[in-house]
């Protein structure tokens, strides 16, 4: 009888796929090492292990293949052949030739419809064992991983052994896309966990309907009986049911835990193809580019591992494009010729966190200051005023490039805003850029663990429920009213040594009033003051006042029907017991809200007192809280003065030094250098040795301001007792 070998092709293209995964690793680590004997006899054995099991499925493409790229790391092996840059590029290509191969076979699960052998690089590698490189075809691939036919495809200068209506060859522009997975693997113990807690979900659900058979014998029962014993009927009955419904909802808990365990994957199934994107895409504007993967084994939920291809891409073109130099630049610059990109992934409490970084040349601040305000982005005034942050934070907006020719690879004005709806509106995650110039660019993305239940925070507002996923919600806390501040007609309460600013949800979202029943926080004898749900976007803050909280749980958050995509306030829905659909609030789209409208009045009242003002004095604010320096820089742009931010004592100093100011702002508890230290520090600088410097801190004890004026200080205004007159006026009084 014939043997079926179809049955053992999925078994072949998982064990290929992990010896492809070991070969490219090994081909990078070679790259940085090629003395390294263990890896060379690592990557020879997956070789050889690929090239013996497609053998006896008589798969004789990747045989032929596997075959040759072996026989070259052999001779590497022996010694009678040593590694160079150009061996490299061809044996990336051998592997990259496999993998379409072995893709290929995962999508048509039949052996005798694979494309012939490319007998163009398999004589190439032929020629390479015996020490011989034809510079032509070493030359690396353009790739195209976005085709449905197969994850990868590899362009050949030599007439293409698979059409492209099998695999989609790539065109000479550069395409990328990394890896995905369309199935996921799980172990059958895991599989008969579920099956058992699905039996213990019906034998709930089987009590409930018993409980409900209980109430209509209570509803229909005609019995004589008094009030007093029907009451304590329903109370019991009452109290039945609670427990039941508490113990489904544990059972429905722990259904949804091991159903999204199963959903799982390592980010692996991303990265690992990261290197062999970035190598071509680096190929092809002729730069020298190393990539290392870290924390490829941190697992996320398979539907956020599908949308994360795009944007990870977008980061590692730019960070190959934008970031890094020409080897002559860096040569120049007294770095190494070979830039250096780093993909990483970590666990943060129910976050992920996944970070692009690069060696480059960091963000050229002043150049995207000066291509907003040319593209209209920004206004000549907002120009002069934003902070560095806020002038890079602009490259996410959609058209912006700071690219002089438009190329395959960027330049096209698509990308970082790619990146930013993909992260920030799809998957409600957080994305942030920080630079350094002339040393590089990090991009993090923080996601949560999965999108399929999120804890929801449920809130009302004028009688209408609103939502709020956990991962935006600081602390929902009360506040007296006298706790109050009003700065620069808007109001703020402090927190910890921070100062947030608060605003009324019911504003924002301009919602109606609807008459409603008095909730318990409107009462007189529950009446503690405001209601506030603290939202943390990054760094930043803002205090919503509410009505009243409704519920906190677990809940599914369903998207937007197409023809409401753009309402960008709201990113999802969900539905209570009582079957009413909740909108829930995209907390960044809501502190973008509130700073537009803050900084309108800003301008407004900067503009009114400037020119009462006469002299525009340079003020340094020194603030590790960035709602707190936000609120000082309002204040002092209201009346006129020029501000500039510094997010720590040693941040403040370096400033301080590169610059000229006539007043200094710092508060005292700070990372790096505290506001003492910072103090001492500019008094024993010449040209800050006689410069007013006020204290501004939440610390009231005695000795602390004893402490702050030894140190040098002018002037030291508690944070609890603050008002914008008084900080103008101290102000006025120490500059004359």
């Amino acid at each position: 009888m014939a043997l079926d070998l179809k049955k053992f092709i999925s078994r072949f293209v998982e064990e290929a796929r992990e010896h492809i995964k070991r070969l490219g690793e090994g081909l990078d680590a070679m790259s940085r090492d090629s003395e390294d004997r263990e890896n060379i006899n690592a990557i020879f054995r997956s070789a050889h292990t690929i090239k013996g099991s497609s053998r006896m499925l008589k798969l004789s493409s990747i045989t032929e293949t596997a075959h040759k790229l072996e026989d070259v790391l052999g001779a590497l092996r022996d010694g009678s052949l040593h590694y160079r840059p150009e061996l490299g590029n061809l044996l990336y290509r051998g592997v990259d030739a496999i993998a379409v191969l072995v893709e290929y076979l995962a999508k048509s699960g039949d052996g005798a419809t694979l494309p012939a052998v490319d007998e163009a690089l398999c004589a190439s590698l032929a020629q390479a064992a015996t020490g011989e490189v034809s510079a032509a075809v070493a030359r690396p691939s353009g790739i195209d991983l976005a085709t449905d036919d197969a994850p990868l495809a590899v362009e050949s200068t030599s007439p293409p052994a698979v059409t492209p209506s099998t695999l989609a060859v790539t065109s000479p522009s550069v395409k990328a896309k990394l890896n995905t997975a369309d199935t996921v693997r799980v172990r059958l113990a895991k599989l008969d966990e579920l099956i058992k807690l699905m039996g213990e979900v019906v034998s709930s659900h089987a009590t409930l309907r018993q409980r409900l058979h209980d109430i209509r014998l209570i509803e229909y029962d005609d019995s004589p009986e008094s009030w007093e014993q029907h009451r304590a009927r329903l109370h019991h009955f009452g109290l039945t049911l609670r427990d039941d419904v508490q113990g489904q909802e544990l059972l429905m808990n722990e259904l949804h835990d091991k159903a999204l365990i199963m959903r799982m994957l390592p980010l692996a199934m991303v990265f690992d193809s990261a290197g062999r994107v970035v190598r071509d895409l680096a190929h092809s504007v002729g730069k020298e580019v190393e990539c290392v993967v870290i924390g490829a084994e941190i697992e996320l939920d398979r539907q956020m591992i599908d949308k994360l291809s795009d944007p990870i891409v977008h980061l590692l073109r730019n960070a190959i494009d934008h970031g890094l130099e020409t080897s002559a630049a860096r040569l120049a610059a007294g770095k190494s010729p070979q830039g250096h990109i780093t993909l990483s992934a970590r666990q943060d409490g129910g976050w992920v966190v996944i970070e692009v970084a690069d060696d480059g040349a960091g963000v050229p601040v002043e150049a995207v200051r000066e291509k907003a305000l040319r593209k209209g982005f920004i206004s000549a005034e907002q120009a002069t005023s934003l902070s560095d942050q806020e002038v890079v934070d602009l490259i996410f907006r959609p058209g912006f490039s700071t690219s002089a020719i438009i190329t395959d690879i960027s330049g096209r004005g698509v990308g970082m805003d790619v990146v930013k709806q993909s992260i920030v509106d799809d998957l409600q995650g957080e994305v942030t850029v920080e630079t350094r110039l002339g040393a590089g660019t990090t991009f993090a993305l923080r996601l949560p663990l999965s999108l399929a239940v999120m804890r929801v925070l449920l809130v009302e507002v004028n009688g209408l429920p609103f939502g709020f996923t956990a991962q935006y919600v600081d602390e929902l806390i009360r506040v007296p009213h006298e706790e109050m501040l009003t700065i620069v007609e808007r109001n703020a309460v402090i927190i910890r040594n921070e100062f947030v600013p608060v605003v009324a949800l019911a504003d924002l979202l301009h919602a109606p009033k609807r008459l409603v029943k008095t909730s318990r926080s409107q009462t007189g004898t529950f009446d503690h003051g405001m209601l506030l749900v603290v939202v943390r976007v990054r760094n930043e803050k803002l205090a919503l006042a509410v009505d009243d909280l409704l519920d906190e749980r677990d809940m599914v958050i369903k998207p937007l029907p197409e023809h409401m995509r753009r309402l960008t306030m709201v990113s999802g829905m969900v539905i209570t017991g009582r079957n009413e659909l909740v909108s829930v609030l995209h907390a960044p789209v809501l502190l973008e809200l509130a700073r537009k409208a803050r900084g309108q009045t800003s301008r407004t009242e900067a503009a009114d007192h400037a020119e009462a003002q006469g002299t525009a004095y340079k003020i340094l604010v020194v603030d590790d809280s960035l709602n707190t320096r936000e609120i000082e820089k309002d204040v002092l742009e209201a009346w006129g003065y020029h501000v500039t931010l510094a997010e720590d004592g040693m941040d403040g100093l370096q400033r301080a030094r590169a610059g000229t100011f006539d007043a200094i702002l710092t508060d005292v508890e700070m990372p790096n250098m505290d506001g003492f230290t910072l103090t001492s520090m500019l008094r024993q600088e010449e040209k800050y040795r006689d410069t007013p410097i006020v204290i501004i801190t939440s610390r009231e004890k005695e000795e602390d301001k004893r402490h702050g004026i030894q140190v040098g200080a002018d002037a030291y205004i508690v944070k609890g007792d603050f008002e914008q007159n008084s900080l103008v006026d101290t102000l006025r009084s120490l500059l004359g």
